[in-house]
């Protein structure tokens, strides 16, 4: 995962990229730690065009805050420019690969 630091970066990854992945962690968030690895593994096996960041949140506030994140881990997808959907905490790492699934596959090269 590319570390995101600033809001420039934020926006072209999202306007460069058919697909984003924002990964918003904690230094002392042991769920994001376990999580981490599994989307980064499943992601590029599955979804080789999805471009990984990561933000963290206890460094990075202002950037939290543009996207009204209040818990971490939380994990935010961009299609083609727009949030298509956002999980917290508690995610299902199945769920979360079926759901992406189809509009990954309908967006073609």
């Amino acid at each position: 995962m590319f570390e995101i630091t600033n809001s420039e970066q934020i926006k072209d990854a999202i306007n460069q990229n058919q697909v984003s992945l924002f990964y918003f962690s904690g230094e002392n968030c042991s769920v994001c730690k376990v999580l981490k690895p599994k989307i980064e593994e499943e992601i590029t096996k599955n979804f080789p065009k999805i471009k990984l960041y990561e933000i963290k949140t206890d460094i990075y506030k202002e950037l939290t805050s543009q996207f009204t994140v209040f818990s971490i881990p939380t994990t935010i997808i961009f299609f083609e420019g727009k949030e298509f959907k956002r999980y917290g905490r508690t995610m299902s790492i199945p769920l979360f690969l079926e759901e992406i699934k189809r509009p990954y596959d309908l967006m073609g090269e």
